[in-house]
C-alpha cells in the first residue's frame, strides 16, 4: 500500500499537485478552492483565451471573485495550460468537462472520452482520478477504469478512481463550492478514502457513499427530482390557464402548509446544464437495462413544451390587442436561464426567440448579463436601453426576472406584457 500512503501524505501536508480538466462553471471554482487550500494546481482547458485570462489573474466566472483568482494565480499556486503534458507531474486529477445530450436525447460523453485519451498518456502510479461531470450510473466503472487498468495499473493499489458529482448553482450567493456538501464514491474503500481527504481540505462537509454508481445516481436523483416537480407545476399552470385560475395564487396558498409540501414554480421552460439534461441520462440508462422511466419522460415532455406554450400565449395576447405575430415588435426581457447570471446554456429564451422569429415577429432582447446571443447563424445583441425599447414594443415577454429590471416601469409603460416568472405580481398576463 505504498502508493496509498504516499498520496495520503501528500494530500495531508498539501504537497500534492492537482489538476482540474475543464475550467468552466464547475472546474474554475474547484481549481481556485484547491489552490486556496494550499495545493499547487494546474487547470487544463482547450480555450486559449480562458487560459490566458487565468494566467493574468482575470476571472470570467461571476462566482469566482477576481480577488480570489488573483491571489492564487499571483503566488503561482494556480496556473492554466492547454497542454495535457502537465499531468505528468500531477498527483490528482478532477475531470470537469461538459456532458451534453445529442439531438437524439442520448448521452454525449465524448468530452470525457477525449480527456481520458489524454489522461492515459500521463497516468502513473500514485495518482487519484475523480470524475465530476454529470453522467449515467456506471460511467466511472465502465469507461474510466478500463482505460486506466489497460496501462497495467491496479485500481485501489497503484491508482485510485472515484466519482463526486458537481453541485454548482451559478449565481447562488449562499451556497458555493466550499460550503456545498460533497458526495464521494470510490471504486474501492482506498479510493474513497483519498477522495474524501482531498475534498475535506476545502469542503466543509464530505459525505462518502459505497460506490461510484451510487454517487453517479445521487446527482441524477437530485436533478430529476427538480425536473419532475417543475414538470408537475408546469402542467398545473397549463391546466389553470384553461380553467381561468391564477396558478401563482394557488402555489402561494399551498405553500402556507408547514409540512408535506414544497413549492415549485412554473416557467417558460428548463435551462442550465443539469436539470434539462440529467433526467434524460437517467431514462436512457434505465432503457438500457430494460426499464421504462415513464414518470421522468412525461415530465420532460411537459417541460420541453413550455417554450411553445409561451409563443402561443404571445400570439393570443397580440391578437387580443388587434395584432398578428407577423410584423409585431416583441421585446424579450432576459435570456439567461435564470436570474442574475450570464449563463444561456439550454435557456428557453433561445427557443422562444427563434420560434417568434419563425412566425414573422421582429424580436429584440435585453439582458444586463448577456450582451450577445447566437441563434443558428444569426447573432443578436442586447438593446442599449430596455426602457426605451419597451415603449416601442407591441409586446414585452419577461423570460428571465433579473433584479436589474424595473418591473413597476415595465407594468406602467409596456403596451402588453406576457410574464412567465410572475415578476409583475399579476399586473401582466401570466403563463
Amino acid at each position: 500500500m505504498t502508493h496509498l500512503k504516499n498520496l495520503q501524505s501528500k494530500i495531508d501536508d498539501r504537497t500534492a499537485t492537482c489538476a482540474v480538466i475543464g475550467l468552466g462553471y464547475v472546474g474554475l471554482p474547484l481549481a481556485v478552492e484547491l489552490a486556496g487550500a494550499g495545493f499547487h494546481v494546474w487547470g487544463i482547458d482547450l480555450d486559449e483565451e480562458k487560459v490566458a485570462m487565468i494566467n493574468r489573474g482575470e476571472s470570467y466566472i461571476p462566482d469566482v471573485p477576481q480577488e480570489s483568482l488573483s491571489k492564487v494565480s499571483g503566488n503561482n499556486l494556480f496556473r492554466a495550460s492547454t497542454d495535457y503534458a502537465v499531468l505528468e507531474n500531477c498527483d490528482t486529477i478532477n475531470i470537469c468537462v461538459p456532458t451534453p445530450l445529442r439531438k437524439t436525447r442520448d448521452p454525449d460523453i465524448s468530452y470525457i472520452v477525449e480527456s481520458l485519451d489524454q489522461i492515459k498518456r500521463f497516468v502513473h502510479p500514485g495518482m487519484l482520478v475523480i470524475l465530476e461531470s454529470t453522467t449515467y450510473p456506471g460511467t466511472t466503472e465502465e469507461i474510466i477504469v478500463p482505460e486506466l487498468v489497460g496501462k497495467g495499473l491496479r485500481i485501489g493499489e497503484d491508482i485510485f478512481v472515484g466519482f463526486s458529482p458537481e453541485r454548482v448553482d451559478p449565481g447562488n450567493p449562499v451556497f458555493q463550492t466550499g460550503n456545498i456538501p460533497k458526495v464521494v464514491g470510490g471504486m474501492t474503500p482506498q479510493c474513497t478514502q483519498l477522495a474524501v481527504s482531498l475534498y475535506s481540505s476545502f469542503v466543509e462537509n464530505v459525505h462518502p457513499v459505497s460506490s461510484t454508481r451510487v454517487a453517479e445516481m445521487v446527482k441524477l436523483l437530485e436533478n430529476t427530482f427538480r425536473s419532475v416537480n417543475i414538470g408537475l407545476v408546469n402542467e398545473l399552470a397549463l391546466m389553470c390557464d384553461h380553467m381561468g385560475i391564477d396558478v401563482w395564487e394557488v402555489i402561494e396558498g399551498a405553500a402556507t402548509k408547514p409540512f408535506g409540501f414544497m413549492p415549485f414554480f412554473p416557467g417558460p421552460g428548463l435551462g442550465g446544464h443539469c436539470i434539462p439534461i440529467d433526467p434524460f441520462y437517467l431514462s436512457w440508462k434505465a432503457r438500457s437495462v430494460g426499464f421504462e422511466a415513464r414518470f421522468i419522460e412525461l415530465a420532460g415532455q411537459v417541460n420541453q413544451y413550455m417554450p411553445q406554450h409561451v409563443v402561443n400565449k404571445a400570439a393570443t395576447l397580440l391578437n387580443d390587442h388587434g395584432k398578428a405575430v407577423r410584423g409585431s415588435e416583441i421585446l424579450v426581457l432576459g435570456v439567461a436561464y435564470k436570474k442574475n447570471i450570464d449563463d444561456v446554456r439550454e435557456s428557453p429564451a433561445l427557443d422562444i426567440i427563434s420560434k417568434l422569429i419563425e412566425r414573422g415577429a421582429s424580436v429584440s432582447y435585453s439582458d444586463p448579463f448577456v450582451p450577445t446571443i447566437q441563434l443558428d447563424s444569426t447573432e443578436l445583441s442586447s438593446v442599449e436601453s430596455y426602457r426605451e425599447a419597451l415603449q416601442k414594443a407591441d409586446l414585452v415577454v419577461i423570460v428571465t426576472d433579473h433584479d436589474d429590471f424595473d418591473y413597476d416601469l415595465i407594468a406602467e409603460k409596456a403596451a402588453a406584457v406576457l410574464d412567465t416568472r410572475n415578476a409583475l405580481r399579476g399586473r401582466g398576463t401570466s403563463i
